[in-house]
């Protein structure tokens, strides 16, 4: 049967043909529809993970219990999941064993554009790398089975455009692969250092006869045209950008096509570049593939000539090879307006931001998440984002810096330093900052912006929502009695619903006069929940035009459906939910809720 899938969606069915049994992922862009897809299918046991570095470690123990097992996260994940994948490579697995990175040139949705290619030699990994979304379902069908042939994890590196990008896929059936039977055995899975010492040697063997493999597999394949002048070598996307580049003499132009990317085949590289006169390598942000070439002692060119940051498309591809402008159809002569991200219609996380932006002496350490946006104007309360778990943690480390003396440029002293972090995201690394901060006496103040959901990578749940991947009811994990459980003194913990701005103020105002850890917890959910929106569909706000004076007082909030004209402030009724905060900023009361929620 043949249909259109996302290579994210063929990555599922290809997880579910393969006779996968337990899949586990934390959401990030662009894999999160990895786990939402196969979570559909009832004979794959599914779940969210708090972090990554979770769900490699389920994912690796139902491995090592006999289960064919996936895990599947965003590039920088990996980071985050890097621990139990380096000891992974030294155990090895029982049930096939996969893990997806989804890199993301061109920061679409990341704080960094790393090119997770190189953990593969890193970590001793293979590494298969498909080019559409067909490759996609029999990459990972095969990555299951050469996981328990090689007795190693493979890993399955994918970036945006093939997670996104639809393509026809012939779809097959389910085979049932059994679980393996489990045998204790402690020299292969306790990695103490005596049985390490014993695995590294292994792991050279098994290297050894995966590049043997790599060299003679379907995987990587010679492209014959009619010349030999011109050689392409690609993997991933770039193959699909250097062929439409390369299209009008597409038959003169021979490709060594890369998938299985680790280890790299040496001897069909040196027989393919042996017959061709001038090698060139695209490739993505790294120059990972051009170096080994070169490694070889074979010439090529690559980076010389392609950019090293962001994404390629065959038109870039065309022009820094052939030196042409892209063919027609390639490119639109037209420049799009600018459109800075900005908090949504109704976010609840405005209210919080808005207080925040009144204070002139604090500082805010930010984290990963749609507060990140704060950080736009006319807020502009962000002062630092590293990665996800840092707004607690850095913000420690600002404290100890200010209180030391350090002062910004205005040479106007800091006198308090907030951290600012999500829900789905303090469950993933804040934790263990906070408990550094109780225990190492750090009087941040954190806020925790609780919106009920995994909002930024597309609503997945949480250990906050009570339900689980699949909708079911669950546990749900209480943020303020877990702080308490933390440490923090249950009078030092405040939840407020930050729409309601006299509410909010009040606690930041308690949070920057404690000398002690203080946990401000907002409590309302993403603007965009379906059920919220139907709940409050009925409900707008609308301006007096007697009463408003063209103060622009409500434009410091920043609402998207908030404008100003030379009748003063106007309202789009179309991207209003009535949350009523610019009503609360009116100083002459222009601004009022109209219309009833939804029951």
């Amino acid at each position: 049967m043949k249909e259109i899938m996302t290579g994210n969606e063929a990555i599922a069915r290809g997880a579910w043909e393969g006779g996968c049994h337990v899949a586990s992922a934390y959401p990030g862009t662009p894999s999160s529809e990895i786990l939402e897809n196969i979570s559909r299918y009832d004979e794959i046991d599914s779940e969210w993970s708090t972090n990554e570095k979770v769900a490699v470690e389920v994912a690796g123990g139902a491995s090592l219990g006999g289960a064919r097992a996936l895990s599947a996260m965003k590039h920088v994940g990996l980071n985050v999941a890097a621990d139990p994948i380096f000891t992974m490579s030294y155990i090895g697995v029982n049930g096939g064993f996969v893990v997806i990175t989804a890199d993301d040139p061109g920061f679409f949705s990341s704080q960094n554009e790393q090119d997770n290619r190189w953990y593969a030699p890193h970590a001793k990994l293979p590494m298969l790398e498909p080019s559409d979304s067909q490759e996609c379902l029999d990459f990972i069908k095969d990555a299951f089975e050469l996981s328990e042939r090689f007795d190693v994890p493979f890993l399955f590196r994918v970036t945006t455009r093939i997670c996104h990008s639809k393509t026809v896929v012939e779809t097959g059936t389910r085979a049932e692969a059994p679980i393996k039977p489990y045998q204790r055995d402690p020299q292969k899975c306790v990695m103490q250092p005596s049985a390490a010492k014993l695995r590294r040697y292994l792991m050279e063997d098994r290297e050894k006869a995966l590049r043997g493999f790599s060299n003679d597999c379907k995987y990587n394949r010679v492209e014959w045209g009619s010349g030999r002048g011109i050689g392409i070598i690609a993997s991933g996307v770039s193959y699909q950008h250097a062929r439409e580049a390369f299209e009008d003499i597409g038959g003169e132009v021979s490709f060594l096509k890369l998938g299985f990317t680790y280890p790299l085949p040496d001897e069909l590289i040196k027989r393919f570049a042996s017959e061709i006169e001038a090698i060139y390598v695209v490739e993505e942000n790294e120059p990972y593939i051009e170096n080994f070439v070169k490694q070889l002692g074979i010439k090529c060119k690559g980076r010389e000539l392609l950019p090293a940051v962001g994404e390629l498309d065959a038109g870039i591809v065309r022009k820094s090879l052939r030196g042409n402008e892209p063919a027609q159809g390639h490119s639109v002569d037209a420049t799009p307006p600018p459109r800075p991200p900005v908090l949504c219609p109704g976010c609840s996380h405005r209210g919080i931001c808005f207080v925040l932006s009144k204070y002139k002496d604090i500082a805010v350490s930010g984290d990963i998440g749609c507060y990140t946006l704060g950080v736009m104007p006319p807020l502009g309360v962000i002062d630092s984002v590293i990665c996800m778990g840092a707004g607690v943690s850095a913000g420690i480390g600002f404290g100890k810096a200010f209180s030391r003396g350090a002062t910004p440029p205005s040479g106007k002293k800091i006198n308090k330093v907030f951290g600012m972090i999500g829900d789905s995201t303090f469950f993933h690394s804040g934790i263990t900052g906070l408990i550094d901060a109780v225990v190492n006496k750090s009087p941040i103040a954190l806020c925790i912006v609780d919106n009920r959901i995994t909002a930024m990578t597309g609503h997945q749940e949480n250990p906050g929502t009570g339900r689980t991947i699949k909708g079911e009811p669950t546990s749900q994990i209480d943020l303020a009695s877990l702080c308490v459980a933390c440490g923090v003194k249950p009078g030092n913990v405040r939840k407020v619903d930050p729409y309601d701005l006299k509410e909010t103020e009040q606690a930041v105002r308690e949070a920057y006069d404690s000398e002690e850890i203080f946990v401000i917890i907002t409590t309302q959910p993403c603007a965009l929940i379906k059920d919220v929106q139907r709940r409050r569909a009925g409900v707008h706000c609308a301006v007096d035009r007697d009463l408003c004076v063209k103060c622009r007082a409500c434009m410091k909030v920043g609402f998207p459906a908030l404008s100003f004209g030379g009748d003063g402030a106007e309202i789009e009724r179309s991207m209003c939910n009535g949350c009523a905060i610019c009503a609360q900023v009116c100083p002459k009361h222009a601004i009022s809720q109209a219309g009833e929620f939804n029951d």
